[in-house]
């Protein structure tokens, strides 16, 4: 079956406390950009990637997992990553949390766990090991509707912490910007022997 890869950017225009202290960050519109450099890059090594929200509004829970489930369920070898950058606060202050991690759901699949450990693997070789404690099995595990009402592998992957002002720095620079795509695309491949 081919690979299929199901890109949801966290968040939309209207949701709030999800930026930096400053303004400059802004978590939908960055996790928007990063959705469609992933996909761009992906479609390159003939991986086909899907826009879960193309819209700038938020789009309710409830809403982007029967999105997601419709598309899982059409015979694809599918795989569902959400995009988010985490924060410590409300957004109205700096804090010193940083750093990045993944996700899984209590009743995420063994699929869902294998291709969080290469995402963590991906990202701890490009040095983004931050100061939060380090998992035992390299992820996260949270009741997140994205990850544990959808029908295919699923992880929600915090690229940073967008109330840090190291991440956000690192987070708006390009360098930055590459080394969280290239993380994702470099584990999806391998998730996929590709």
């Amino acid at each position: 079956m081919k690979a299929f890869v199901i890109i949801d950017n966290g968040h939309g225009c209207g949701t709030a406390g999800k930026c930096s202290p400053d303004g400059r960050y802004r978590e939908w519109l960055r996790t928007r950009e990063l959705a469609r450099a992933i996909k761009y890059e992906l479609e390159r090594v003939r991986i086909e990637a899907h826009l879960l929200v193309p819209e700038d509004e938020d789009i309710d829970l409830a809403t982007r997992c029967r999105r997601a489930n419709a598309l899982c369920t059409s015979g694809r070898n599918a795989v569902l990553v959400s995009l988010h950058s985490n924060a410590a606060g409300s957004g109205i202050k700096w804090h010193t949390a940083s750093g990045w991690s993944v996700f899984v759901a209590p009743n995420a699949s063994a699929q869902s766990r294998h291709l969080a450990t290469l995402l963590y693997g991906q990202a701890m070789a490009r040095g983004l090991r931050g100061n939060r404690a380090i998992p035992k099995d390299s992820y996260l595990t949270a009741n997140l509707a994205i990850c544990r009402d959808t029908v295919c592998p699923a992880v929600l992957t915090e690229n940073m912490f967008h109330d840090n002002r190291q991440d956000v720095d690192f987070l708006m620079s390009e360098q930055g910007f590459r080394a969280i795509v290239d993380l994702h695309v470099a584990a999806i491949r391998e998730y996929y022997g590709i």
